[in-house]
């Protein structure tokens, strides 16, 4: 029987896909990691723990298929467990509180700080001692241990923010100071944060998902996980001695985790985005069917390796990432829709692509090939436009009517949410973005991604 010593909030499909696997590998090796599953907002997952003790299949999703039954969970606490769950993070031999609850499940503002407002910390401030968010659990489970006169638990986020470990200590730590100023310099003081990253594909559960399984292993799981057999989990390195060893099971031990998030967002998200934008106008659905393209996939991997890369602080092996990455894309056991990606571009393209072309130009190198997906982004908003399809992006109406009748290249430039004036100005930028998209619009994407070209 192992004990107890991580506490989770939110155990949603990636977590038991993801961090839950590491702990479950590294149980067998010390007993003491056990995880309590705390659900704050719907008790479907934790009852349906509870009822398989803990137990549910992770299918791995690769061209062969493998099944690992996971029991890495062994507390429990749903809808109305709030007085075991204080008790429970009061527990000296619980070492982590780790959470993945969204990025809106921290009630942050748009800058990042605690968003007092918020409906969640607004209650918790009048309410202290019972708490609806996060936020508000760790500042009082932080406050039972420091009147107890016990060390402190690490807050471990695992929710896809940039330094998310800041993020969450400065919002528990500007909760507390509300409430009380001397937990809050506590906190401050002796409660470590660390940033993480973490990554694999997880689809969503569903009906042919618990089918494969029931089929497989013969067990009737009413909540299997899938994920692709890639995973990262970086941590920065500062967690107390009194942790989990997760870096003997394959975790990261960093001082940089911004360098693999910049990498992540430029090299994964930028190819993810190219491929979306390119691939649909060549008529692919998916990411896998996009990579079964030999010149849409030799496209994509000189850009990341002779555009992307030299970008980029060189931390760890770029290159060897690259080619983790694009091993990804060509995993067919994954159905990730190229329209899916394409969602949201005037939010994604500043930070996947536009940041890579404004390093390019200032360390003076080409951006002939980096323009490629941009202009094939500015070319499928014209395409949806023309056919009144839908455009799925906080700016769909005024991209829309660009795409219908405007000047295209430069009226998409022009948009200051966009691109930045530094490359909006840019007249080897926007010469380069204005060839590529009369290229295309002549002789489509295989114009530009073919053997010699861009």
């Amino acid at each position: 029987m192992s004990g107890t010593g991580i506490v989770h909030f939110g155990p949603g499909a990636f977590h038991r896909a993801h961090q839950a696997d590491y702990v479950d590998r590294l149980l067998a090796q010390d007993p003491r990691w056990g995880i309590a599953a705390v659900s704050l907002r719907s008790g479907g997952t934790v009852e349906a723990l509870k009822r398989q003790q803990g137990r549910y299949t992770l299918a791995i999703l690769d061209a062969e298929i493998s099944f690992r039954t996971l029991g890495a969970h062994n507390r429990f606490f749903g809808l109305g467990e709030g007085a075991s769950v204080r008790a429970m993070l009061s527990d000296p031999g619980v070492r982590i509180v780790s959470s993945t609850v969204t990025e809106k499940g921290y009630c942050l503002a748009g800058d990042g700080s605690l968003d007092l407002r918020h409906p969640d910390i607004v209650h918790d401030l009048s309410h202290p001692e019972r708490p609806e968010s996060l936020i508000g659990w760790l500042a009082l489970a932080l406050g039972d241990r420091r009147a107890a006169g016990l060390p402190p638990f690490t807050p471990l986020c695992c929710d896809n923010m940039v330094a998310n470990g800041r993020k969450l200590g400065r919002a528990v730590a500007d909760f507390a100071r509300r409430l009380d100023p001397e937990l809050a310099n506590w906190i401050e003081g002796e409660v470590r944060f660390p940033n993480t990253m973490v990554d694999s594909i997880t689809p969503a559960t569903d009906e042919r998902t618990r089918a494969m399984v029931r089929e497989a292993t013969g067990f009737d799981d009413a909540i299997p996980v899938s994920r692709e057999a890639y995973a990262a989990w970086i941590i920065e390195d500062v967690l107390p001695e009194a942790s989990p060893d997760l870096a003997s099971v394959g975790a990261v031990m960093t001082d940089d985790v911004a360098a693999y998030e910049l990498a992540k967002l430029r090299i994964l998200n930028g190819a993810h985005s190219s491929l979306a934008y390119l691939g649909l106008l060549i008529g692919h659905e998916t990411v896998a069917d996009a990579m079964g393209d030999r010149e849409l996939s030799g496209f994509i991997e000189q850009l990341i390796r002779e555009d992307i890369i030299p970008g980029l602080k060189p931390s760890f092996d770029l290159q060897a990432y690259a080619g983790d990455i694009l091993a990804r894309f060509r995993n067919p056991a994954i159905g990730h829709k190229l329209s899916q990606i394409a969602w949201d571009g005037s939010q994604k393209l500043p930070y996947r692509l536009l940041d890579s072309v404004s390093d390019a130009l200032a360390s003076g190198r080409r951006v002939e090939r980096l323009a490629v997906p941009i202009a094939a982004w500015m070319l499928f908003i014209e395409r949806q436009s023309l056919a009144s399809a839908e455009i799925v992006d906080p700016m769909a109406e005024q991209l829309a009517e660009i795409g219908r009748g405007g000047d295209l290249v430069p009226d998409l430039l022009g948009l200051v949410q966009i691109f930045p004036e530094s490359l909006a100005r840019n007249e080897a930028f926007c010469t380069a973005v204005e060839n590529a998209v009369r290229t295309m619009h002549g002789g489509g994407p295989r114009a530009l991604i073919g053997d010699g070209h861009a």
